[in-house]
């Protein structure tokens, strides 16, 4: 049972498939568990790139500054998901920031030497990292697509359908989305309002196309959305 408590904030990113239980209970041993509150960060833009960090508890925003000072949301990520992943490349130096976005959240930091050690030794570890990597690649370029050739309406929606195929799971017929998000942080990552997504939410809410609460958000069928 030991085991369990100590690997399940892996289950979201497939690393319970790659390590052992065992090998879990150790690196849970070997590594910090760090407690940020609300609005503090894990780094800042320009700080050294030193560690890959797995969030254990509560909510991460990692975004970045455009030329004029407006702040760009990149990702917001949940338990069980990886950031900072971009120093194992090669990066020396931070040019996002990782701001908390909930008290008492918990993240444990992993040393580049440790990463990489483990990384030598588990092939299939090595392999999911960099498809980490370039999965979230794709997803920033997609996200700036939609920005520049879609409107409001249709960037919510894509992205609901983004998240029931990456997040989703089949219940009958429908797909249920765990939400993490409030309806500002969609509306910061999909660039529009709080307003505007809680209207289109609401209006698909109506046509009986999603349901939702705070906890989960209920595609009644994909093929809707479109």
């Amino acid at each position: 049972m030991k085991a369990e408590t100590n690997y399940w904030f892996f289950e979201e990113t497939n690393f319970v498939n790659i390590f052992c239980p065992q090998k879990i209970v150790e690196l849970d041993n070997q590594i910090d568990h760090r407690e940020y509150q609300k609005g503090d960060h894990v780094y800042s833009i320009g700080e050294p790139s030193e560690y890959v960090y797995i969030i254990k508890q509560g909510r991460v925003k990692i975004g970045m500054y455009s030329e004029d000072g407006k702040e760009i949301v990149k990702t917001i990520l949940t338990p069980g998901e990886v950031f900072g992943e971009m120093a194992l490349t090669g990066e020396e130096s931070h040019r996002d920031f990782a701001m908390v976005l909930d008290n008492e959240t918990v993240v444990c930091p992993m040393t580049l030497d440790d990463m990489r050690t483990r990384m030598a030794d588990n092939q299939e570890l090595s392999l999911n990292i960099f498809k980490l990597v370039g999965k979230r690649m794709q997803k920033l370029e997609r996200r700036i697509e939609l920005l520049v050739s879609k409107d409001a309406r249709t960037r919510v929606i894509e992205f609901l359908r983004d998240m029931a195929l990456e997040k989703g799971r089949k219940v009958g017929f429908e797909t249920m989305i765990p939400n993490h998000l409030k309806h500002q942080d969609i509306a910061s990552l999909t660039g529009t309002s709080r307003q505007t997504v809680t209207t289109i939410l609401n209006e698909l809410k109506e046509k009986n196309i999603i349901n939702f609460d705070r906890r989960k958000i209920l595609i009644r069928d994909l093929e809707l959305l479109k």
